[in-house]
């Protein structure tokens, strides 16, 4: 079975296990979604409160997503899960109870909806971030892509499934199965067996955390180029979860069991898709390419929306929007955990879904606005124009770049310094000076590496850096960066990747002096001098001591 086969991830058994757990409850969402919709189609006759169903489910992932993220580096991502998935439960259970009391009105339902989106926001990062630890590189394709199959799959049978107990039993009925598969979930993650072993240095804290994650986007382009078009593309994919539904109940006139076989449509539309195109497509095509042949479908998809009024032709036009989607959709998904170092995986996979699902709603209320006081056919004919207009970025913010990143952990250097006693983890903030020796011919290519140096200590760590050129030796350059604290230094070597190191060896390696740059660790004694009193004993030496003199030949800590 080759690298570029859909089922490759399903070779993993706890991969497997997973994925399975994850389709059960899957097509329970996806009929409880279904449920919803047709609940609020007959309390309300706004098309308005219909559309902006799909802005507020979307709404907490932009709101909490990113802290999320930060949780999904600091605890147990199991543990986070199966509380996640609790919270789920709980929440469909009080949906279900409410229209038992037939108590549910059309605002219940949009907070229900806001309430289990949170659930989902939370549990979103953590379970994005445990893919890419269970599976191998190679799998790794395959399984975001069968990520995808899986909401299809669910796409295609909850719907169906929603169809048949909506005619024959109501709303509650799938309310309260949604919730009984949530416990599912919570049954395979507690037989999943983690082997990621945790940081040896001290963990940042939640606000740490946070900060390095906007921190990172700030100074990495690639991963910049990637949220762009994943902005891009979720500005214009809301308009399917925003005007699709409503076009079919308010236009197309479809009645429960039409609705449910409208998204089962679109779910066969994405598994077709994903099982027969986009195989063969990668093999043939760029991904960038791909992202612009599904968008120019999207837009041909826009169009058929505004002008198809017959329900079997209507949910053929669904499934060609299920085919698009999920042709663009896991294209930058891929590039975007390829573009994603490990330390920072679920801060960037909340960041990712965070702006993903910020366009979902920006365009859900935009799409369903204009819709509701300009009229659907113009809405969707001016989405079609504004599309194919955006295609222009697609060429300067290519994500083919993606699949060359290397993110592979460096070595462990051998340069040690020498140091006084070991500085506690919340001891700082540091500055680390590094004082080069540049012969003039080497000076262009020094900053041309120094450049990416600089990126390397922002983006790991780092909130200050600097180069300077000493006046009175042109040769002589002097690098400082400041870190916040101790424990911040220690995680910067963890974060360091081959490819970074190979840059700065090669700066390192133009210092015309044979031992090289010499390097300098400063700790702030701001809070010592501001107090006008020690804060602190200095720790005790460690176990296995090497006094000042002996620490020039074999040190406690080693270069960045």
């Amino acid at each position: 079975m080759s690298d570029t086969s859909l089922w490759t991830a399903l070779r993993n058994p706890v991969f497997r296990r997973l994925w399975t757990a994850s389709v059960v409850s899957g097509v329970c969402v996806a009929a409880h979604d279904t449920a919803a919709t047709w609940m609020m189609n007959t309390l309300t006759s706004s098309m308005f409160l219909i559309s902006v169903m799909s802005t507020v489910a979307s709404l907490p992932f932009f709101l909490f997503t990113l802290p999320a993220g930060s949780l999904a580096d600091m605890v147990d991502r199991k543990k986070l899960l199966c509380t996640m998935n609790l919270w789920l439960a709980i929440c469909a259970g009080v949906l279900a109870l409410l229209g038992a009391m037939d108590l549910l009105n059309p605002y219940l339902i949009l907070t229900c909806v806001f309430l289990i989106g949170v659930g989902f926001s939370f549990s979103a990062p953590a379970w994005s971030s445990v893919v890419p630890e269970v599976v191998t590189k190679e799998e790794l394709a395959s399984a975001v892509t069968l990520g995808g199959l899986q909401l299809n799959l669910c796409g295609i049978i909850g719907p169906a499934a929603a169809a048949v107990i909506l005619s024959h039993s109501g709303a509650n009925l799938v309310f309260a199965i949604n919730a009984a598969g949530f416990l599912l979930v919570i049954a395979a993650l507690i037989q999943w067996k983690s082997a990621e072993k945790q940081s040896k240095a001290s963990l940042e804290n939640f606000f740490e955390s946070f900060a390095s994650a906007i921190r990172y986007v700030r100074y990495a382009p690639g991963i910049q180029v990637v949220l762009a078009r994943n902005v891009l593309f979720a500005l214009f994919i809301s308009v399917i979860p925003a005007l699709l539904p409503v076009i079919g109940l308010k236009k197309v006139l479809m009645n429960s069991s039409d609705l449910g076989l409208l998204f089962t449509s679109m779910g066969v539309g994405s598994v077709l898709g994903a099982i027969v195109l986009i195989p063969r497509a990668r093999a043939r095509f760029s991904p960038n390419t791909l992202t612009i042949l599904a968008s120019v479908l999207l837009a041909v998809v826009f169009v058929l929306m505004a002008v198809v009024r017959q329900t079997p032709l209507f949910m053929g036009v669904a499934g060609m929007a299920g085919v698009a989607w999920t042709m663009a959709a896991s294209e930058l998904w891929v590039a975007g955990q390829r573009a994603m170092p490990p330390w920072a995986r679920g801060r960037m996979n909340a960041t990712h879904i965070m702006l993903s699902q910020g366009g979902m709603a920006l365009g859900g209320l935009v799409w369903g606005g204009s819709a509701a006081s300009l009229g659907v056919t113009f809405t969707l004919v001016a989405a079609a124009v504004l599309l194919l207009s955006s295609l222009a970025l697609a060429f300067p913010l290519s994500i083919d770049f993606t699949g060359k990143l290397n993110f592979d952990p460096a070595t462990p250097a051998t340069q040690y310094h020498a140091m006084l006693h070991v500085p506690r983890p919340d001891d700082g903030p540091v500055t680390i000076t590094m004082e080069f020796q540049i012969d003039a011919v080497n000076r262009t290519r020094f900053l041309q590496l120094m450049r990416e140096v600089r990126l390397m200590h922002l983006r790991n760590g780092a909130f200050s850096w600097r180069l300077d050129e000493d006046l009175a030796e042109r040769r002589s350059f002097r690098l400082e960066m400041l870190v916040a604290s101790w424990s911040e230094h220690l995680l910067q070597h963890e974060r360091i990747t081959k490819e970074e190191q190979r840059n700065l060896e090669k700066a390192w390696s133009l210092d015309i002096r044979p031992d090289g740059p010499v390097v300098k660790h400063f700790i702030s004694v701001n809070r010592e001098l501001l107090g006008g009193k020690r804060v602190g004993p200095c720790p005790p030496p460690p176990s296995g001591y090497i006094p000042p003199a002996e620490l020039e030949k074999v040190g406690t800590d080693r270069a960045v």
